[in-house]
């Protein structure tokens, strides 16, 4: 079994690519590394199964090869990150929209299945918590580029159900709700990565807003069991599945427990929206998933709780900021 994961040098795709491994499959990995690392996967290296390819999914001669040559598809590539989307839009819709096509003509001509990552940013400022799969999605203005992310998220989520239920192509859908871990980082706002930076460096924490938004971490080791657990299931074809955690928390408290951790004498330092991400900036107050379609298909609980993955990635900032 060959698995192809698109934007596998990045966090969640490095991760995958060990799991995988681990299993004794063989993986292929393609990335431009325009948000991964080779770092993420320089320690693959050396396994006969691994190999990877830098390059954008746009090469659609490229990618026919690569296709033709795995069983599953992985498509984890796309622009991500608050800070990204913003300052790139063009970017993210090119990556997300034109990317995913490329990807699925290429499936389609070769009869793979491919499991799309999608995110819970599509159901956008909806306040209909916990969020269900077939609940309504509440977006803002096109003139807010803010939106553009989960607007590219939802048109590729609609491309690849259109290709299954026209096509018969064998799609499965994951929207991740804020997965972190050891790997990920904060240059494109990834909010727990930015905060043990900034605790463990002395600096201020920095909480956008008023701090009392919530959101619920997956630890990126359950999220990737889950991940290939839907791989292999039948009943997951055609399906969209939310995966994540449901230990709400808000930001504010996760700043406080963050400080807490590290031991940092940091300040916590609330920065207005308009500061940090420019004029009109919306957000969304709550996110929470209902797993209960997920946790019945193939089991799925989330095993990990917060502050063991807080410890985990501070373990993991410690060794890089003193390089052992």
């Amino acid at each position: 079994m060959r698995a192809l994961i698109t934007g596998g040098a990045g966090f969640i795709g490095s991760h995958l690519a060990e799991a995988l491994l681990a299993e004794d499959e063989a993986v292929t990995i393609v990335d431009d590394l325009s948000t991964g690392s080779l770092a993420n996967i320089e320690h693959l290296a050396d396994n006969p199964n691994f190999r990877y390819t830098i390059a954008s999914i746009t090469n659609e001669a490229m990618m026919d090869g690569l296709v033709a040559e795995c069983d599953i598809i992985y498509h984890l590539a796309a622009a991500v990150g608050v800070a990204l989307v913003i300052r790139e839009p063009l970017r993210t819709l090119q990556t997300n929209v034109l990317g995913t096509e490329i990807v699925l003509r290429c499936a389609g001509r070769h009869s793979k299945k491919v499991l799309l990552a999608s995110t819970s940013e599509v159901y956008g400022k909806s306040m209909d918590v916990p969020f269900h799969e077939e609940g309504d999605r509440v977006l803002g203005p096109t003139t807010r580029t803010r939106w553009c992310y989960p607007a590219s998220k939802a048109l590729d989520e609609f491309l690849a159900l259109a290709h299954h239920s026209e096509r018969g192509l064998p799609v499965i859908i994951v929207r991740f709700f804020n997965t972190v871990g050891p790997r990920q980082t904060g240059r494109y706002g990834m909010v727990i990565p930015r905060f043990v930076r900034q605790a463990l460096a002395g600096e201020s924490i920095t909480v956008y807003g008023d701090g009392l938004q919530t959101r619920c971490f997956a630890d990126v080791s359950d999220v990737v069991r889950g991940v290939v657990a839907l791989a292999s299931h039948p009943g997951a074809v055609g399906q969209v599945l939310n995966i994540g955690s449901t230990e709400e928390v808000t930001i504010l408290e996760l700043a406080q427990r963050v400080k807490a951790l590290t031991g940092s004498r940091s300040q916590i330092v609330f920065v207005p929206y308009d500061q940090a991400y420019g004029e009109g900036f919306e957000d969304m107050r709550r996110r929470v998933p209902d797993l209960n379609k997920v946790s019945r298909l193939v089991g799925y609980q989330p095993q990990i709780r917060l502050n063991q993955i807080l410890r985990k990635v501070i373990a993991h900032h410690r060794t890089r900021m003193t390089g052992q």
